[in-house]
Formats: structure tokens, sequence, C-alpha cells
């Protein structure tokens, strides 16, 4: 008589229901993200090229913040050449490598090219580091 009480409830069918609305939030969500056309209305400095290494671009960071992984970077006439890959080094030597566009050779630039990114897409340091405890909370 007990389980007749689980089974009476409704709770997975309820969820089951509840399965397609979840994907038209999430559709609607993969609208927005698609919104972003164009390059950004203000690029600032955010590395300077080091080496092409497996058809990619590794740069050093010359900002102060942290680039969003997969933000589009540009070259100085606002020109998206890629998008950031992977983001690598100690936080106060901060590497980067620049996944290009199709027609974009990662080889045809030289030391010291620098690269732009839109202001949006930047975290700043102390999201990365570690919060100071809070002392007599409680």
């Amino acid at each position: 008589m007990g389980s007749g009480g689980f089974g009476d409830r409704g709770g997975g069918r309820g969820g089951f229901r509840g399965a397609p609305r979840g994907g038209g939030r999430g559709g609607r969500g993969g609208f927005g993200g698609g919104f972003q056309q164009g390059p950004p209305d203000e690029i600032v400095p955010m590395g300077s090229f080091m080496h092409a290494c497996e058809g990619e671009i590794v740069c050093k960071s010359i900002n102060a913040k942290i680039p969003y992984f997969n933000a589009p970077i540009f070259i100085e006439n606002k020109t998206q050449i890629g998008k950031v890959d992977e983001i690598l080094g100690p936080l106060n030597e901060v590497y980067f490598t620049v996944k290009t566009q199709d027609g974009i050779q990662a080889g045809s630039y030289s030391a010291g090219d620098k690269f732009y990114i839109g202001t949006d897409k930047l975290l700043p340091i102390e999201r990365f580091l570690p919060k100071p405890k809070v002392v007599g909370k409680g």
C-alpha cells in the first residue's frame, strides 16, 4: 500500500511533462546566443603574437583581465580572425591560443602583432583568486 502512494503522486509524470518546456527555454537561450553580429563597439588590446602552433596562434596576454573561452579575437581594424581556444599559464603571466577562422593562416602573423577583444568578453582576475575569509560572520 505504501508504494501505491508514490504512484498516485505522479512525480515522475510531472517531470516528464515538464521536459519539453525546459527544452523550449533552452531553444530561446540558443537564439539569444546567436544575436551578436559584427564587431563590438569597443575593442581593447588582448595579446601579442608569439608563434603559430598546429594551425593556431599562441599569444602572450597584454591585458590585466582574462578572456572568455570562445571570445572573438580581432585585429586592429575590427576584422575577426578567430576565437579564444585555450588559456594557459599562471595568473601573473597568462597566455592564450586563438583558433583561426577559415582562410586565416596562423603563420601569416609576426612576433609582436597585436590582437584585440571586445570589452564585454573579459573577466576580472579577482574571479580566479581565492576569496578572503570573512571573520566573525555567523
